[in-house]
């Protein structure tokens, strides 16, 4: 199946939703407020956006559920404030959300239909199903771009390990370690490549002055101290455990590329800085669980939200049973209590969030 039919998260409103288990990536979008009404206030002060009388704003990859319209619903409250300060008439506005085409848009239409309901601003709503690897406005038509936990997911698996047949994960540990660098490494490589694209393409699509804020995940370190300090890490010990209890076959987790990245802070630098269509305003550094009420910090809960965002991936490569999920949810569980796991009990997590703000060079 292609990538962009099976990279979505959980659908509808269910209990192993991405609407009921996304508490983690709310808190990372309320941490991008300021960014946020910091490049309104810049594109809104610049000329021809005020003599126009319109702007566009866009959300890149923003899922489902109430997270869909967070990250829009600031920028526009921060344009109101804005040109309410200035005692002069807002532009009309124009909301765009994007993701992959199988995404529950259903669910997002019916957000949307709130955020039209404003007056002040005019607003205007849309979807735009594509992936943000390839063109999906018109050149200079975006004032302000945003995308929250979403760049980490690449355009797909790195090919050089497909074709070299060199697994991403192993059940035995000590083997998975030893490989660490080169898996990681073509990793590596392909978020360059996928990063690089998607900086080239939005400053086709911005207007001269535009902005864009935006949050991705990535690891705390330079360098590579241990598969955990990678997001695909943890993902790695739990499928690693389930192959060995024989819950999926072997053959198939040592073929299993998820396409995900998580990036430090010097790549993020270096590949902004050598693509050259932007210069970093702000560079903001989160604690993966800063913000967070505790009790979505339990094992159980970041569990399910793992299986929030991995359940279509996961199934569409080992079998849709439910009972693999399941399984999947009881052996995070135990792995988070046993292990005294960084991503539930420490502040400092190996893993950290990356919140930018980019100014069109």
């Amino acid at each position: 199946m292609d990538a962009k039919q099976m990279l979505h998260m959980n659908q509808g409103q269910g209990e192993t939703s991405y609407v009921q288990n996304s508490n983690m990536q709310s808190a990372e979008q309320n941490r991008m407020k300021p960014l946020i009404e910091a490049a309104i206030v810049h594109v809104c002060s610049n000329a021809s956006t005020l003599s126009h009388g319109k702007m566009v704003i866009a959300d890149l990859g923003c899922s489902s559920g109430p997270n869909a319209v967070a990250l829009v619903s600031i920028a526009l409250e921060a344009t109101h404030r804005h040109f309410l300060q200035l005692r002069q008439p807002p532009p009309e506005v124009c909301i765009l959300l994007n993701d992959l085409p199988y995404n529950d848009f259903n669910t997002v239409v019916k957000d949307l239909v709130q955020l039209r309901q404003i007056k002040e601003p005019i607003v205007v709503t849309g979807v735009v199903p594509g992936s943000f690897y390839e063109r999906l406005f018109p050149s200079g038509s975006l004032h302000l771009v945003c995308s929250s936990n979403s760049l980490n997911w690449l355009s797909k698996a790195p090919e050089d390990l497909r074709i070299n047949q060199i697994p991403a994960y192993d059940i035995d540990e000590y083997v998975r370690r030893e490989r660490l660098p080169v898996v990681a490494g073509a990793y590596a490589r392909q978020f360059r490549k996928d990063f690089t694209v998607f900086l080239e393409l939005r400053a086709k699509e911005l207007a001269p002055e535009g902005m864009m804020v935006v949050s991705v995940p990535g690891r705390r370190c330079d360098e590579l101290i241990n598969e955990i300090s990678h997001i695909w890490g943890m993902i790695a010990q739990i499928l690693a455990i389930m192959a060995l209890e024989g819950v999926i076959d072997k053959a198939k987790f040592e073929s299993f590329y998820m396409p995900i990245y998580g990036p430090s802070q010097r790549e993020l630098r270096e590949i902004i800085q050598e693509e050259g269509s932007f210069s970093i305003t702000e560079m903001r550094v989160h604690d993966l669980n800063s913000g967070m009420d505790s009790t979505f910090l339990t094992p159980n809960r970041v569990a399910n939200g793992m299986r929030a965002v991995l359940e279509p991936i996961i199934n569409q490569h080992f079998g849709s049973s439910g009972e693999v999920m399941d399984e999947f949810v009881r052996t995070a569980e135990k792995h988070l209590s046993g292990q005294g796991s960084s991503y539930v009990n420490q502040t400092e997590s190996p893993i950290v969030w990356f919140a930018l703000s980019l100014a069109k060079a």
